[in-house]
């Protein structure tokens, strides 16, 4: 009988878990019992916004939503960048799916993963953005994914903050409030751009600023000004992202693009195919999988023969 294991995917804002058994997968989902993933509202399980004692909740309940017999556990999550950090995750793994064999990377690898690759470029853009890459002799090498204080750019929180200075903007030269930023003081309930502000600085999390960022890029799609703008800023930052790990590890490299925005916003994944400019276009992809399913390969790897 193949034995179980548990893939995890912590990302900016929500954690998925999946259980696969015998060679088949199954999604681990509310207290409904359904199927498709373990989510997390307002919260993930990343450790640098919600703390050790947040992380451990988070996975105190997904380890009694699995079950026992779990064998092994791979966790791929986003901000797991130092050997610090990782042990941390490893250490609370540890305790909730005790003689489980653990493995924690970054969430990168895990898309990498779930993608069928190897070796290949991996392109990010969710609540923040990162690119990342291994190639076919084992070097890697990674741009971006410093957070949403020193980076993330072209990153669902960075999309929104461009459209809150826009409105700064507007507001202090006089001008009426465009249609972008109509429809931003609409979905925030703020009464002109300085509210705005106000509300921006008062609720800082990143995942709440990310979520709106589909109103931005929605309108870009339609053509408002503004909102192309920084539809166009976006694409150029993610594809500099891309473009750093490409050339560092060489431009024959598959890119697979990932993350809300990429996978979500096909004219702005269009926009970073084209600024990536690879010879091959057809060697750029968007990321049909779950990128948890990657974590449960990594996992499989864990106990094979």
């Amino acid at each position: 009988m193949t034995p179980a294991v548990l893939g995890l995917h912590v990302g900016g804002s929500k954690t998925h878990a999946l259980r696969s058994d015998a060679g088949q997968q199954a999604g681990v989902s509310g207290a409904n019992g359904g199927t498709a993933d373990v989510e997390i509202t307002e919260s993930s399980a990343n450790l640098s916004s919600v703390g050790h004692q947040g992380v451990d909740a988070v996975f105190r309940r997904i380890a009694a939503q699995i079950g026992s017999g779990v064998s092994a556990v791979c966790v791929g999550a986003a901000g797991a960048d130092t050997p610090a950090s990782r042990a941390v995750l490893s250490a609370l793994l540890t305790e909730h799916f005790p003689g489980a064999r653990i493995d924690v990377v970054h969430d990168t690898r895990i898309i990498l993963a779930a993608a069928g690759l190897d070796a290949g470029a991996v392109l990010v853009a969710g609540t923040g953005s990162v690119a990342w890459g291994r190639n076919r002799d084992g070097q890697e090498a990674r741009s971006g994914g410093y957070g949403y204080l020193l980076g993330d750019e072209g990153g669902g929180y960075s999309v929104v903050r461009d459209a809150v200075r826009e409105a700064l903007r507007e507001y202090y030269a006089g001008l009426e409030p465009g249609t972008l930023v109509k429809a931003l003081m609409a979905a925030t309930a703020s009464a002109d751009a300085l509210q705005l502000m106000d509300l921006f600085y008062a609720k800082p999390e990143p995942h709440h600023w990310a979520a709106l960022a589909p109103i931005v890029l929605d309108l870009a799609a339609e053509g408002e000004p503004a909102a192309v703008r920084i539809q166009a800023e976006a694409a150029h930052s993610l594809a500099r992202l891309a473009r750093q790990v490409l050339g560092e590890l060489g431009l024959d490299l598959p890119l697979v693009m990932a993350g809300a925005l990429l996978v979500n916003q096909p004219q702005l994944a269009s926009a970073v195919t084209r600024k990536v400019g690879p010879e091959d276009a057809a060697s750029v992809r968007i990321l049909e999988e779950a990128p948890v399913r990657g974590a449960v390969s990594l996992a499989r790897q864990l106990i094979a023969p």
